[in-house]
């Protein structure tokens, strides 16, 4: 196990390479091979999920400097989560692209960037580094921003030079909170970080730095007010890049990024800095309004499901402010559910445009579940889970969400959060009235081909099961990986206590 935080690199950027190169021998090898990277990564997360011991993270050493000297990766249980949570729609959204991407040309670029995308947020999840996370983000952001713009077509390539302006600016802040703490601190490691910052005086300068931090992974995450390159980004992305776009890009790089650093890092709680925590609140209640509100007239498929993850990420960061175990245990539920079930929708997206070539939903006459049943199946069934229905994975991620904003005596966001969950499910149905419901069918539409229709069931079933047995997914990945943030900074005693030694 020891080896596997490098593996999980080492592989999806060994294979980035290899993929253009025996693309041009054979393009189904450069298809096999880059399957062959994201099955191996899915395997290691598996394993590192279920089997790393909760309190006892593994830590990677290069060069086998010790910590603080060196670079070292840290895998706790937050981060085997989020690890498992990556792979899998990395995994199914490869499976969809293997048939979906047959309309596009280039795709052995497509594979490369796709892969160096995963290499990005496999680093930013493992590292240890603040630095080294501002270089995954990089190559993860670079990756993103071309596979945006992949089609090249006027409104894809605005799309993918909006997302990139957006994103580069988010990362100068970001970069810019780095060189302050750098100058201050002399030092970049987070569990040593930690340690600086726990004797550090609350300065106005040290909130300062806490908010350019702030602002740029909200930026990421797309949350409100920092939202206005996702509904653009989202549509003009092929499928299966938007799919895993909504359901762990901005999780990875903006909702992990600023949990591990507030919680872990800095040592922040409710009961010691109120304020940072009522900040998050406040914008994981705009972000699910707003989201949810602007999702509601939106004519176009993709762009109403991406006005829905900017209100289902408000979900998220809401949990992370109200801050009690029951708000982080469904935090890490709605992670997992959302990447899972707004994953599904953007994938039965493209099924309808690979088969339609239309995604104003207004352009359909309705019936298109009888030619195409099991797009129509995955679609509502990914809707009720992403609505909060039981009994679906999404329902419970939401209950634990409002009972903990219930018990720490937040009531006016638990009736919004319960209120919008009905709204979430309103715009939702309105893709199912226009375009798979009713009498008439589209002549000549047949369902789309079989990896495809594989790939969304498989996704549907990974919603069925997470909602059967969610009480044994609590205490074995979803409770580990809240203890870790609430136990804040003893994440770098721990990490110093493995990882001094060398």
């Amino acid at each position: 196990m020891e080896t596997f935080p490098v593996l999980l690199i080492a592989i999806p950027l060994g294979g980035a390479f290899l993929v253009p190169i025996l693309y041009k021998a054979w393009k189904r090898l450069a298809e096999i091979v880059a399957g062959l990277c994201l099955a191996t990564v899915l395997a290691l997360s598996i394993y590192l999920a279920f089997f790393l011991v909760p309190g006892k993270p593994l830590v990677y050493l290069f060069g086998n400097w010790p910590v603080p000297l060196g670079i070292a990766f840290a895998v706790d249980k937050l981060s085997s989560l989020m690890l498992l949570i990556v792979s899998i729609l990395a995994f199914f959204s490869y499976l969809f692209a293997t048939r979906y991407m047959d309309q596009f040309t280039g795709a052995g670029k497509f594979y490369t960037l796709y892969l160096l995308m995963l290499v990005g947020m496999n680093g930013v999840v493992m590292t240890g580094d603040l630095f080294n996370m501002f270089v995954f983000m990089e190559i993860a952001g670079l990756a993103a921003y071309a596979l945006v713009a992949f089609g090249t077509k006027p409104k894809e390539l605005e799309a993918g030079f909006k997302y990139m302006v957006m994103g580069e600016i988010a990362s100068l802040m970001i970069l810019l909170a780095i060189a302050l703490i750098y100058a201050a601190t002399s030092t970049l490691n987070l569990a040593d970080l930690s340690r600086a910052f726990a004797t550090m005086d609350k300065t106005p300068g040290f909130y300062f730095v806490v908010i350019l931090l702030m602002f740029g992974f909200s930026l990421k995450a797309g949350l409100v007010p920092f939202h206005f390159w996702l509904p653009d980004a989202y549509p003009s992305a092929p499928a299966p890049v938007t799919a895993v776009l909504s359901g762990v890009f901005t999780k990875a790089l903006g909702v992990y990024a600023m949990a591990r650093i507030l919680f872990n890092v800095y040592g922040f709680s409710r009961a010691s800095s109120p304020e940072v925590f009522n900040a998050l609140l406040i914008l994981g209640l705009v972000s699910i309004v707003v989201g949810g509100l602007l999702a509601l007239p939106q004519k176009d498929y993709k762009r109403l499901l991406a006005y829905s993850s900017i209100s289902q990420i408000g979900y998220i960061v809401l949990a992370l402010g109200i801050g009690n175990e029951f708000a982080l245990i469904g935090a890490f539920a709605h992670i997992l559910s959302h990447s899972l079930g707004k994953g599904l929708l953007f994938l039965t997206s493209g099924s309808v445009v690979y088969r339609v070539g239309e995604r104003d939903i207004t352009k359909f006459t309705g019936g298109l579940g009888k030619q195409m049943p099991w797009t129509s199946l995955s679609y509502n069934l990914g809707a009720l889970s992403v609505a909060g229905m039981p009994p679906f994975l999404g329902f419970f991620s939401k209950l634990f969400i409002i009972l903990g904003a219930v018990k720490a005596g937040f009531i006016v966001p638990a009736v919004v959060a319960g209120l919008f969950a009905v709204v979430t499910l309103g715009y939702l149905l309105k893709i199912t009235n226009k375009v798979f419901w009713g009498k008439e069918g589209i002549k000549g539409i047949k369902e789309s081909p079989f990896v495809m229709v594989f790939t969304m069931v498989c996704l549907v079933v990974l919603l069925v099961a997470g909602g059967a047995f969610f009480f044994w997914l609590k205490p074995h990945l979803l409770q580990p990986a809240a203890d870790v943030l609430l136990r804040g900074t003893e994440y770098a005693d721990i990490v110093f206590r493995i990882g001094a030694g060398g």
